[in-house]
């Protein structure tokens, strides 16, 4: 059996044995997705420390779902009219079915997107839940430094684990239906997911920056605390901010294995 991608300005045959690579491409993204999973698994499993420490890690968990919340609203406006550009905007090379092409074009772009915020969000609620479980790995006497590393370790494999495998089971899927027309589509998809990961990435930024100004403004101003002393209250938020833009900044690995 034998099967066509065309690419621009020649094309490149696919057999079946090549066929074959790409299901096992397929497979180990699956692979992939499955090591996250048990990865997921492993670090919630782990102790949550004291109450004072839930309490804390609940209220951080609590404002990064808001922000994350809010921005995917406001990105969703953006993702609709790239979508609706997408659809307009003409194909590259002959295709045989250019609406479909458009169609598909289109619709994997969503799918990007909505991988790269899935890598985003689910990167922001591990990391949320995985410092509560490394601060209280390390509070042990023995081996809580080598325990709270393998938290903080199993915690970005998650993240790398989704990355690869979202993205490389994704330019399988769009392959294997669209054979010939698979660069096109695969413009779309890519697109999808380093836009919504650029956004995120940026507006984080943004937001980090304000929270770490206004920390200090509230200690040093405020209330005369100098930030070098133990007593200044700007790391906590700091931190917790920084959590928030860093996580959901990991989804560009995402678009670059689309590529």
């Amino acid at each position: 059996m034998s099967r066509t991608l065309a690419a621009e300005g020649g094309g490149l045959s696919i057999t079946g044995s090549n066929l074959t690579y790409v299901i096992i491409a397929a497979v180990i993204a699956l692979v992939a997705l499955g090591f996250a999973a048990a990865l997921v698994r492993a670090v919630l499993a782990t102790g949550k420390g004291t109450t004072k420490m839930q309490e804390i890690a609940g209220a951080v968990q609590e404002g990064a779902s808001a922000y994350l919340l809010r921005q995917f609203r406001t990105l969703g406006v953006f993702v609709v009219i790239a979508v609706v550009l997408l659809f307009v905007l003409p194909v590259h090379g002959d295709s045989d079915n250019e609406t479909m092409v458009k169609i598909g074009r289109s619709a994997f772009f969503v799918v990007g997107a909505l991988f790269s915020a899935f890598i985003g969000g689910a990167g922001m609620a591990l990391a949320t839940r995985a410092n509560l479980r490394v601060a209280a790995a390390a509070r042990a006497s023995e081996g809580g430094r080598e325990a709270a590393m393998q938290i903080a370790f199993r915690t970005g494999g998650v993240v790398g684990f989704l990355t690869v495998g979202l993205g490389l089971f994704g330019a399988c899927l769009v392959v294997l239906l669209y054979e010939g027309d698979a660069p096109t589509v695969l413009e779309g998809f890519g697109f999808g997911a380093a836009l919504l990961a650029m956004f995120m990435r940026v507006g984080g930024g943004i937001f980090t920056k304000a929270a770490d100004v206004g920390a200090d403004l509230v200690g040093k101003v405020e209330q005369g605390i100098p930030r070098t002393t133990r007593a200044t209250p700007p790391p906590s938020p700091t931190t917790s901010v920084t959590t928030w833009v860093t996580a959901p900044a990991w989804p560009p690995t995402c678009s670059s294995r689309t590529r």
